[in-house]
């Protein structure tokens, strides 16, 4: 149950500019800088064809209430409606990470959200420490710390906090929520939606708990809830039930389902003894990974939940899983050798600081975060030893748990001293209209964590759309960002039966 759509981090949510490219108009429009002192717009600053797009920057404090630790620039972008007249509301989108950003995918967010530009503005903010917003560098790379093991990432953890000090207390989800708020008031809006994706879904309540007499209305999508679950229970149980719900759904059915999950509970018993070393090519090195339990657990529930039901008719991770897992048990590793290799193309030098940092900081723990090392320990193995069988799938409760590179026992060494505690996970949020969007073939952020997300609110519904994975907005047929918009613009999601038609993945047959 990791919580995140780090694109850029781990390659395995790509970036909405990059799915879209393919149907996005040319961007003709120029870019103006907001401000009365501003004459030409940054470079950086995106364009958006047929919308004017205004850019600036906010000079931030990088710890409330420690101005000897500085401070930091975060960068902001406003696509402007496009009819005459002042806009009707204004739209905060985040997609997720920690870390992901979003000035670099305005594009992106324009296509998706075409009707609702139509009469809303949509402010996009790259998080601090990331894009172009001010770097806050901790010396862990994307690369260095998704294909080590867990040992490695734990000592990752480590050096970046080591590197950032006491700085690592200005990597928040309040202070990111803050710094919105904060580019709000400098735009003279009254009031925000807010459009939170994957990570998003933690940041918006954040930010809706700390200023909730700004928030109009709020979308949540690949949604998990502020109390998560540190041990990823539902995440490893959405693992099993994916498997039996693309194998049966296929006309002709391709695979048994619980044929399948057999072959996924044996090979993470064969792989918790005696791993194999998969040689991994990206664009910067050649990387050694020992393909464990854990690593098996990360590509089952993360990277498979990745880009489904994109274009259903291709070949996708999810969908080749059955066929591979299947060979690996009748001991033929090198179709499910070649999905490890092809879905670690992806990983890049991109420092880790905005995701490590904000993970160890805010996430609920299996310990106490005032507890010395050796205590955690404890109480960290007490929890997993409470595990009741089957708790985790097809897989040990250690195996699936080391597989989250955001959960488990990785933040076990962040510092007691000089980090904030953690988000509170029931904190009083604003009755405004909610709308919880999931992909039914999500096992990163499931439905079942979706609903809980929607439980958080008094006013909320929970939609789940059929034969899509994390982040359904990623199916090009636009019914699932249709239906935010409508809910966006008018508290209602209309007809929402397009998330119920939408087809079947492809999946790869198996035999003998």
């Amino acid at each position: 149950m990791t919580y995140k759509s780090a694109a850029r981090r781990a390659g395995l949510v790509v970036s909405m500019t990059a799915v879209l490219a393919p149907v996005l108009p040319a961007a003709t429009a120029t870019a103006s800088v907001s401000g009365p002192a501003a004459a030409v717009a940054p470079a950086w600053c995106p364009t958006v064809g047929g919308h004017q797009v205004d850019c600036g920057r906010l000079v931030r404090p990088l710890v409330a209430g420690k101005p000897d630790l500085g401070a930091v620039e975060v960068s902001y972008a406003v696509v402007r409606h496009s009819a005459p007249g002042p806009a009707k509301g204004t739209v905060a989108v985040n997609p997720g990470g920690p870390g992901e950003t979003s000035i670099d995918k305005a594009e992106a967010f324009a296509w998706g959200l075409e009707s609702l530009l139509k009469d809303h503005d949509v402010l996009l903010v790259d998080p601090r420490g990331t894009g172009e917003s001010q770097p806050i560098p901790c010396g862990v790379n994307d690369a260095e710390y998704r294909f080590g093991t867990r040992a490695q990432q734990r000592a990752a953890v480590e050096r970046c906090a080591d590197n950032l000090g006491p700085k690592a207390a200005g990597y928040t989800s309040a202070a990111t929520a803050d710094d919105i708020d904060a580019i709000r008031a400098h735009l003279g809006v009254r009031k925000l939606s807010l459009y939170g994706l994957s990570y998003g879904t933690y940041l918006m309540p954040v930010y809706a708990s700390r200023h909730p007499e700004r928030v109009r209305s709020i979308v949540l999508s690949g949604a998990y809830p502020l109390q998560l679950d540190p041990l990823a229970r539902p995440s490893a149980q959405a693992v099993s039930l994916n498997l039996h719900r693309v194998c049966e759904r296929g006309v002709p059915v391709a695979c048994d389902g619980k044929q399948a999950v057999q072959d996924l509970a044996t090979t993470a018993a064969r792989l918790r003894d005696r791993p194999i070393t998969v040689p991994v090519t990206t664009d910067h090195g050649v990387y050694k990974k020992q393909f464990t339990e854990d690593k098996l657990a990360n590509l089952m529930f993360e990277a498979a939940s990745s880009q489904v039901g994109f274009e259903p008719e291709k070949p996708s991770l999810l969908g080749r899983l059955p066929h591979a897992l299947h060979r690996f048990v009748q001991g033929d590793a090198a179709p499910l050798r070649k999905l490890v290799q092809e879905e670690g193309k992806t990983g890049s030098t991109v420092d880790q600081a905005p995701y490590i940092a904000v993970t160890c900081n805010d996430y609920r723990k299996a310990w106490s975060k005032d507890a010395p090392p050796a205590a955690r320990w404890r109480q960290y193995n007490a929890a997993l030893a409470a595990v009741r069988p089957g708790e985790h799938g097809a897989f040990s409760a250690k195996g699936f748990t080391e597989g989250t590179t955001d959960a488990g026992d990785v933040c076990i060494g962040w510092p007691r001293e000089n980090t904030p505690d953690p988000q509170p996970t029931k904190p009083e949020l604003p009755d405004v209209p909610v709308l919880v969007l999931s992909g039914d073939l999500d096992a990163n952020t499931p439905d079942a964590s979706g609903k809980k997300a929607a439980g958080q609110f008094r006013d909320s519904r929970f939609l789940s759309a059929r034969n899509m994975g994390h982040v359904p907005e990623l199916e090009l047929s636009r019914c699932v960002t249709g239906v935010s918009s409508r809910f966006l613009r008018t508290g209602e999601p209309g007809d929402t039966s397009c998330l119920r038609t939408l087809p079947p993945i492809n999946v790869s047959p198996v035999r003998g």
